[in-house]
């Protein structure tokens, strides 16, 4: 395991006005390398854990890697700043990632080269469906706060709730979060098409290209949806779910899936 957290010592002021030195917990970000059939492919501030998850789950969701079964090996160095994987991937959505990039309007600035194009005409068909009972259940347990969490407050949170399993990924960016819950889920084979996505952060178009990618038809967060991430779930097919808090949500797209 590698340290995801530093100690130091912070002055205080607590609430009485009074001023005292204590120890802290802050999270110790890292500049992760990914590397790809030999040559770098970039480079991500993020937190050293779970670093094969995130590369396959990012290269899943640009559309560079089709599925799991295309990745032939995959290397983490002893220090866990770099990781080098060999697949057979997609040569075009690899050039689009460096032809014309986009910031995108995460926490930590994020790079997406596939927001526009053939890599969002997938429109998800999946009949699943969840009662508003069932997300507010799954909500409690995501607000469960984790040991990194309740060390650091520093931290965001993607859960994707299967049908016999949830899995659970942090990281200090919204994205490199999901990217991790997502190629967790690939490593383990679960097919995410009848799974719901909770996520911590705003729902925003490239959060929803990322659950495209990965066919998952409904995210939740409790925070708010941008105009153009609701643009993109109507197009294809994602219920999308936001302001989900004290048994309250707004269903902004397909609420078919969603019963009463």
């Amino acid at each position: 395991m590698y340290n995801l957290y530093q100690t130091l010592p912070i002055d205080k002021i607590k609430t009485s006005g009074e001023v005292c030195v204590e120890v802290d917990c802050v999270i110790k970000e890292e500049r992760i390398a990914f590397y790809l059939n030999g040559k770098k492919l970039l480079s991500v501030m993020s937190i050293p854990n779970e670093q094969d998850f995130h590369i396959i789950g990012f290269l899943i969701s640009e559309g560079v890697l089709k599925h799991i079964s295309a990745i032939q090996n995959i290397t983490i160095a002893k220090d866990g700043k770099s990781v080098w994987i060999e697949a057979k991937i997609v040569e075009e959505n690899l050039k689009n990632l460096f032809r014309e990039k986009t910031l995108t309007s995460g926490c930590c600035v994020g790079v997406a080269g596939n927001l526009e194009g053939h890599i969002i005409e997938k429109f998800i068909h999946s009949a699943y469906k969840i009662s508003i009972d069932e997300i507010f259940k799954h909500l409690q347990v995501f607000s469960h706060s984790s040991e990194l969490f309740d060390k650091t407050g520093c931290v965001h949170k993607a859960m994707l709730v299967l049908e016999n399993q949830i899995l659970v990924s942090e990281d200090i960016g919204r994205h490199n979060a999901i990217d991790k819950v997502m190629g967790k889920a690939a490593m383990k084979g679960v097919d995410a098409s009848n799974a719901v996505l909770f996520v911590s952060g705003r729902l925003s178009l490239e959060m929803v290209v990322k659950a495209v990618m990965h066919n998952i038809p409904v995210i939740v967060s409790k925070a708010a949806a941008t105009y153009m991430g609701i643009k993109a779930a109507q197009e294809t097919g994602v219920t999308l779910v936001g302001f989900a808090r004290d048994n309250k949500a707004n269903i902004y797209t397909h609420s078919g899936r969603i019963l009463g």
